[in-house]
């Protein structure tokens, strides 16, 4: 078994890179696909018939080289560092959407907001019909507050 794996390395390096990548899905701080860019790399190595210990160098240097020059130009593109930015629910506040079944009054209902559909409560208590369009005004873990709008 370790022979196998001794003369098919570049195995070995697929699959640190579909884990690390996999991992990198979790996290999202593109920290981990450091590694899997390194690991690619010595994939490559690997197939080019370089020795373990040099492909084991090689993937040193390429995750340290992926941290210090990818990571920071994938952060910049995919999180513009803009400290307002709101993020998973929080990002519904201000939205618009359609309302999919009546909110009735005192109680609650469901939105559509492009394309998902929500549970949402009245801002005043209200009834509100289906099809009336709303924005989001507030939120209470995943039940929304909607007022309707004035058109």
């Amino acid at each position: 078994m370790i022979e196998y794996f001794s003369q098919n390395l570049w195995q070995v390096w697929a699959i640190i890179a579909v884990v690390s990548l996999i991992l990198e899905l979790f996290s999202g701080d593109f920290f981990i696909m450091c590694f899997a860019i390194g690991a690619a790399v010595s994939l490559l190595c690997a197939l080019c018939g370089l020795s373990l210990t040099a492909q084991i160098i090689i993937f040193s240097v390429a995750s340290v080289l992926s941290v210090l020059f990818v990571r920071p130009v994938a952060l910049k593109y995919f999180h513009r560092n803009d400290p307002q930015r709101a993020s998973n629910a929080d990002a519904l506040l201000g939205r618009e959407g359609r309302v999919s079944q009546t909110i009735v009054a005192g109680g609650d209902g469901r939105v559509a907001i492009d394309g998902d559909d929500w549970k949402a409560v009245s801002a005043d208590g209200s009834a509100i019909a289906q099809g009336t369009p709303v924005r989001v005004v507030g939120r209470e873990s995943i039940i929304i507050t909607v007022e309707t709008i004035n058109s």
